[in-house]
């Protein structure tokens, strides 16, 4: 943690019933509202490869590296089994991918794209541009708002690990 950065406290200081907490002044609801935008912005981007954002973030982790252990991509994009095996499922029934057995280990399960996995790839590979001009933000910009939000995921994560 860097010196500029305040330590996260352990338990939220106690409201009074004269000062309630103002939900415009909240970072949770800043981050929340801020998803639920980015999010309409991508649903007619990601339409035209007929994927939902949770498909396209599984999608993507794909293109990077394929052929991974269902529980590493389930740690990569911080989803539980129980949300990540029916949008795996999904994404099998449209032929995009092949969920098999480990030869070495049966009890695990790989993913692995399909050839049309593979090229629905370089038909998204504008979006991310698409959505930078959505924003109004530059690539070192958006590069650095990331790096913001990666910061504070990384924070919070350190802190839920203390307890």
């Amino acid at each position: 943690m860097d010196e500029q950065t305040p330590p996260l406290p352990t338990a939220a200081p106690p409201a009074t019933p004269s000062a309630p907490p103002k939900l415009d002044d909240q970072l949770c609801f800043a981050l929340y509202s801020a998803g639920l935008a980015l999010t309409k912005v991508y649903r007619p981007i990601l339409e035209a490869l007929d994927l939902t954002y949770p498909q396209y973030l599984a999608m993507m982790a794909l293109w990077e590296r394929d052929d991974i252990p269902v529980n590493a991509l389930g740690a990569q994009l911080r989803l539980d089994s129980g949300t990540l095996t029916p949008l795996l499922k999904r994404l099998e029934a449209r032929g995009l991918l092949q969920r098999r057995r480990d030869p070495e280990d049966e009890r695990r399960v790989r993913v692995v794209l399909t050839e049309a996995g593979r090229s629905l790839g370089a038909r998204a590979s504008d979006i991310p541009l698409a959505i930078g001009q959505a924003a109004g933000m530059n690539r070192e910009d958006a590069r650095a708002e990331r790096d913001r939000l990666v910061a504070l995921r990384d924070r919070l994560e350190a802190f839920l690990d203390r307890e």
